[in-house]
């Protein structure tokens, strides 16, 4: 019979634990929640929704960089992140991408990083390998080093290859592939239109030569002295 309860006591605390685990959200990064607005983003980070226009057409794609504030002269105090770059599609956000301060990372290591994001979103998917990631809004080619991910939402630990720290991405899987798949076709679209636009620019700035001359002329004719 206790051999019985204690079958049962574990199933049970199984059942709990696997609760916990599928009930963490994975669309979100600490207040950030993917899926709102450009302006509801810029007004939590205390910034101008100032964003940088990636692509107009076919859909619009922006970006908002937030630097949080750090408590400088001091290396225990301060925010751990460096920089956050949030990504929107059609002013909605997708993806958030953190880069965290070398100095509040040094000396941690790849268990160490999985462990305290781990706590926030549950059990990570641990590559045999480092995976090279050469999308999702990576600065550049980083590893990713863990990755989380449910029906909605991935999230990723990498390692940038060019400096001694770590990042995170978070993205709402359905508006990535959304984005991407404008990206591709806003480059597509500009790489076809470019010899008109060239073409365009060279006439505009000879337009802009003749009228500039046609003025010097009229001026420097009324005031010439031979």
């Amino acid at each position: 019979m206790m051999r019985v309860r204690i079958f049962a006591l574990s199933i049970g605390w199984l059942a709990v634990s696997s609760a916990v685990v599928s009930a963490q959200d994975l669309s979100k990064y600490r207040d950030f929640q993917l899926g709102t607005s450009l302006a509801a983003v810029a007004q939590q980070a205390g910034i101008v929704p100032d964003a940088r226009v990636l692509h107009q057409r076919p859909q619009l794609i922006q970006e908002l960089m937030w630097q949080p504030p750090h408590n400088l002269g001091s290396s225990t105090s301060g925010d751990s992140v460096r920089k956050v770059l949030f990504s929107f599609y059609n002013g909605e956000l997708f993806r958030i991408v953190v880069n965290y301060d070398w100095d509040k990372t040094e000396g941690l290591t790849v268990d160490d990083m999985v462990e305290a994001i781990s706590s926030t979103y549950g059990l990570a998917t641990l590559p045999a390998t480092p995976i090279v990631a050469r999308s999702k809004g990576y600065a550049d080619t980083g590893r990713i080093m863990a990755h989380w991910e449910d029906a909605q939402s991935e999230v990723d630990l990498f390692h940038p290859s060019y400096a001694s720290t770590f990042g995170l991405v978070v993205l709402l899987k359905r508006l990535d592939a959304l984005a991407q798949s404008a990206s591709v076709e806003a480059v597509r679209l500009d790489e076809q239109e470019a010899p008109k636009r060239a073409i365009d620019r060279k006439q505009k700035q000879a337009d802009d030569d003749q009228a500039r001359e046609q003025k010097a002329r009229l001026v420097n004719k009324a005031i010439f002295r031979p």
